[in-house]
């Protein structure tokens, strides 16, 4: 029993190894896409686009290798937390460099117009908060910290505060003819892709916390489906397979 418990152990720790290793890997990424949007690096564009394969290689390597525990050691408790919110934050990582090569094809389609310094610094600032973002998700990660883990969602109303900026500059720039329709479309899809990388760092801070603590994060839209009717009976709940108290195989 205790051979299987360290061997349990063993493939556990190399699994979250890979996903710090693909997160920061991730991580390094977002400077490098928005530098290319605000250069017109039309290399640097292609680069990051072709690399987008290694990532999600990598991702799929991390999930099979969650499926081989699952099948192979049966966690329960604790253990099938921290398998399951592998499984998921994995996706979210593999989703967050998809968003990036989207900014990278975004740079391709506005290269060689000019944008006011108004909207480059606010690209440069999403860029910014969205890296510090990551960069807490993987540090509460690594660290087990609950505390740090729950905070990353106020940290990400920063970055949705930064999108509502950018779109308003873009309405502005576009109505003062400093660029066409197309431009503008292309800078509000890319506000958007950076929201979007932010909210998938926020919910690798709920697994996170859902690893440390055991309680599933709080979204107004399930208290919204369980108070509205009767429906609690029906929805299954996986809490007396990841208890705390479960007994130790």
């Amino acid at each position: 029993m205790d051979e299987l418990r360290k061997t349990f152990h063993s493939d556990l720790d190399e699994a979250k190894g890979e996903l710090v290793r693909l997160a920061a890997s991730v991580t390094e990424l977002i400077p490098r896409a928005t530098a290319v949007l605000l250069d017109g690096d039309l290399e640097g564009a292609d680069y990051l686009i072709r690399s987008d394969d290694e990532i999600d290689a990598r991702a799929m390597a991390i999930e099979e290798h969650c499926y081989r525990i699952l099948a192979l050691q049966a966690p329960v408790a604790i253990d099938l937390r921290q398998v399951i919110s592998l499984l998921r934050m994995v996706a979210e990582v593999e989703r967050s460099a998809d968003l990036l090569c989207n900014i990278c094809k975004a740079a391709r389609r506005i290269y060689g117009h000019e944008l006011d310094p108004k909207l480059r610094g606010i690209i440069a600032r999403m860029g910014e908060q969205a890296l510090q973002l990551y960069n807490a998700a993987i540090a509460s990660f690594v660290e087990n910290d609950a505390a740090k883990a729950a905070a990353i969602d106020d940290m990400d109303s920063f970055l949705d505060g930064l999108q509502k900026q950018f779109v308003q500059a873009i309405f502005e720039s576009h109505a003062a003819g400093r660029i066409d329709l197309q431009v503008a479309v292309q800078l509000a899809v890319v506000a958007r892709f950076y929201e979007r990388i932010g909210d998938h760092a926020v919910t690798i801070g709920e697994r996170v916390y859902f690893i440390v603590t055991g309680r599933q994060p709080e979204h107004k839209g399930e208290h919204s489906y369980r108070g509205g009717a009767d429906n609690t009976a029906s929805v299954p709940r996986l809490a007396p397979f990841i208890a705390d108290d479960e007994p130790d195989r």
